[in-house]
């Protein structure tokens, strides 16, 4: 099963079929993708389930569906336990960006988080999941491939939010703090954090 967010409301990707409540079920192989955006942006509908009957194939024919952007993002803790986190468009989110051509994905997250924010000094712990969310540019929808990394830095000095991306904050927040971002965060952001 595979969770692909619309905003808040995510698609899940799976090979069940159940009775509807208060989601829908499409066939992933005859579905318009634009209909299923449609209906969980403008209805009361809290998912959409796309169903296929081979798992392994799931999200490959999901993708085939929109333009993929691929990213890469870290969850960076420091010394005290506290987790780096951004503010962009009136919301909490974890530093990312998308791949440049010939980069490794553990390069880019690296170089995102260090251009969002200011921090030096970054290391990979290793890897988290891989969150997908569906977003418009330039009137057209695009699948937001997010590979995240833990990361560690001892870096104790300024902090510098990359305005020109839109990002006014940049913070280390302790648990209770991140708590409480998160009630102003996105879906796939509280996966990695809770």
């Amino acid at each position: 099963m595979y969770k692909i967010f619309v905003n808040d409301k995510p698609i899940i990707l799976t090979t069940k079929v159940e009775k509807e409540t208060d989601f829908k079920n499409y066939l992933l192989n005859t579905v318009k993708i634009s209909k299923v955006i449609k209906e969980l942006n403008k209805t009361s509908v809290k998912e959409v389930r796309l169903i296929h009957d081979k798992e392994e194939k799931l999200l490959k024919k999901f993708l085939k569906k929109l333009p993929n952007v691929v990213a890469g993002g870290g969850k960076v803790y420091n010394n005290q336990g506290e987790i780096l986190f951004i503010y962009r468009n009136d919301k909490w989110d974890l530093p990312k960006g998308k791949a440049e051509k010939k980069e490794r994905i553990e390069e880019t997250a690296i170089r995102e988080v260090e251009e969002e924010t200011g921090i030096k000094g970054l290391e990979i712990t290793k890897p988290l999941q891989t969150t997908y969310h569906i977003f418009k540019r330039n009137g057209r929808h695009k699948i937001k491939i997010t590979y995240w990394f833990e990361m560690t830095s001892s870096y104790d000095g300024q902090l510098e939010p990359q305005e020109n991306e839109g990002i006014t904050k940049v913070a280390w927040l302790n648990e209770e703090e991140s708590k409480k971002a998160l009630e102003n965060s996105y879906a796939n952001i509280r996966t990695l954090i809770s």
